[in-house]
């Protein structure tokens, strides 16, 4: 087995401990400026952020990516209803006070995604600008998620798979890195076969449907892979898995918010194989972007990338943030 390497020892980057929110949170920093914060999404940590971290650092920000509420380093508190997307920007409310400070651009991508958005959405005076990437925005609606796909007759999605405690974290437990693997590369541009997925799941579970490199891409060092796979080996799924199992009582938690457009400067970025643009609304949400982000200043869509957009195409993702920024 490949030894875990810490991702930090490059020396642009620090890791750090902070209490937040009534949570210890760890978190990775780089450079000094206006504060940047990254929220990462499933299954991930604060180093699929590592390549922009040093990006933004070295074009004079203060770039900040936390192990989110249940991930790493950070807590995870053993109570499913503390995973609510009010946790989450309450967390990061919280981590820019105990920076030092009073305002930040918020970024986030996949589970991240929706936190940015809301953290944007809910304390605009916190959040001077939001991007986001691979999720779209939608302000809260009428209609929860799972009520929305039992509409359809869908039955099979992984979300629906990730309800029931004790199931999925079980699988994806016995080998992280395993798992890690499989979900990173299925998930990515350079898989090329068009009947593998983890959207729609049938029944071999949330990897049966995977698809195990022989080769690793050149964006997933076997380090990285290996530290990840670490990171999950000691923190376990359980966190990141207790996101999803929250989606109907984050709908009613949001009701107030309600086709409520974000009107801060914002920006969204996404992979054009990836696969969460083939969800059922995820067309709609970003042609409906005019009413919804008026505030929108790019909306790009990166030809061949997949999923994990901020690390396959590190170096435009970086380019595209560092414009975005000195826009503001």
């Amino acid at each position: 087995m490949t030894p875990s390497i810490d991702p930090s020892i490059d020396p642009a980057i620090t890791l750090k401990m902070v209490k937040a929110n009534g949570i210890t949170i760890r978190y990775a920093e780089a450079g000094q400026g206006p504060l940047v914060l990254f929220c990462h999404g499933w299954p991930e940590g604060w180093a699929s952020w590592r390549h922009q971290l040093k990006a933004l650092a070295a074009a004079g920000y203060r770039a900040v990516a936390s192990d989110m509420r249940g991930y790493g380093g950070t807590d995870a508190p053993a109570e499913i209803e503390r995973y609510t997307i009010l946790d989450l920007v309450a967390d990061q409310v919280s981590l820019v006070k105990a920076l030092g400070e009073t305002s930040a651009v918020v970024v986030g991508h996949d589970w991240g995604a929706p936190v940015a958005w809301h953290a944007a959405l809910i304390r605009p005076d916190v959040f001077r600008a939001v991007a986001g990437m691979s999720v779209p925005w939608t302000p809260p609606g009428h209609v929860d998620f799972l009520t929305a796909l039992e509409k359809l007759e869908i039955r099979d999605f992984y979300i629906q798979y990730f309800q029931a405690p004790g199931i999925a974290e079980a699988e994806l437990d016995r080998d992280p890195e395993d798992s890690l693997r499989r979900l990173y590369f299925t998930g990515s541009g350079d898989q090329r076969d068009r009947t593998k997925g983890m959207t729609r799941l049938g029944t071999g579970g949330v990897l049966g449907n995977t698809v195990d490199p022989e080769e690793l891409p050149d964006w997933l060092p076997r380090e990285h892979l290996a530290y990840m796979a670490g990171e999950f080996r000691r923190a376990g799924f359980r966190g990141g898995l207790n996101w999803y199992r929250n989606l109907t009582r984050n709908f009613h938690l949001t009701a107030p918010w309600r086709g409520q457009p974000i009107r801060q400067p914002s920006l969204f970025i996404v992979g054009a194989k990836d696969g969460v643009m083939r969800f059922p609304a995820s067309k709609a949400q970003v042609e409906a972007y005019p009413q919804t982000l008026p505030g929108l200043r790019g909306l790009h869509v990166l030809d061949m990338a997949g999923h994990w957009i901020q690390q396959e195409r590190a170096d435009e993702v970086n380019g595209l943030l560092v414009d975005f920024l000195r826009g503001l």
